[in-house]
């Protein structure tokens, strides 16, 4: 499978848990012989602008972190791109579902997952989009920017127990018909990461349930990586995703 990648991401662009050294590599190191990379292009300041503000966009400039979120939004309109014909994974940082248009927190500077449906959307690639967050914490920024808008439906499962939350992702999948599937794929709801819920095995199965779903809809699918701290695990889960998610 396409794994939308660039040597850029592994740098600590700040001093939070989403940019701590050796994340990026704990993942590249798991999945490199397994996987096909492509390397990430900045998005455009016109693909960035159509869902966030000018003063937003200005903010982050003068943070000097711009050029990385850009190319994170990037690799992310990437991703969505191939995603319409086959699966592919967004290894991108920063992440983004928590920035709105025009704010941000939590380690998110720009929405990556919602300027790469946006793009597709404005260029009549696609007519309804489903995003599926699997983060630990609530994508409050895609839902700010994309619910309410018409053509997208946003689903943040929560459960207390992996085989309810393994449930309420079939059955949001497999509810509506769309056109592409896009996740918002964090892994720090793992056994053995901030959450403490799913297994590793858990992560294939969602990504399996994306695919399924996909295919039954006659639609594609993506993902893009958003949060999961626990080095030692992260590269295995993001693997056992991709397994799932590019499986037949």
């Amino acid at each position: 499978m396409k794994v939308i990648y660039h040597q850029d991401f592994n740098q600590s662009y700040c001093s939070d848990p989403a940019a701590a050294p050796g994340r990026i590599e704990a993942v590249v190191k798991v999945i490199r012989n397994r996987v096909v990379f492509v390397e990430a292009i900045p998005a455009s300041e016109e693909d960035i602008a159509a869902v966030h503000t000018q003063s937003h966009i200005k903010r982050v400039k003068s943070e000097e972190i711009y050029d990385i979120a850009a190319l994170a939004a990037g690799g992310a309109i990437q991703a969505a791109e191939i995603g319409l014909a086959e699966p592919c994974f967004a290894l991108i940082r920063p992440p983004g579902h928590h920035a709105s248009e025009g704010s941000a927190w939590g380690f998110c500077y720009f929405n990556n997952m919602a300027v790469a449906i946006e793009k597709l959307k404005r260029e009549n690639r696609i007519q309804k989009a489903l995003i599926l967050d699997i983060d630990l914490h609530f994508g409050d920024g895609t839902v700010n920017i994309l619910d309410g808008n018409g053509y997208v439906t946003i689903y943040n499962p929560s459960a207390s127990h992996p085989e309810a939350y393994l449930k309420s992702v079939k059955d949001f999948l497999f509810s509506l018909k769309a056109d592409i599937i896009g996740v918002s794929a964090g892994f720090d709801n793992h056994a053995d990461d901030w959450g403490g819920l799913l297994s590793t095995d858990d992560y294939k199965e969602i990504g399996r349930l994306v695919k399924k779903a996909s295919m039954m809809h006659g639609g594609g699918c993506f993902a893009i990586l958003e949060g999961g701290y626990n080095h030692s695990v992260l590269g295995q889960n993001v693997m056992a995703f991709i397994e799932g998610m590019g499986g037949a």
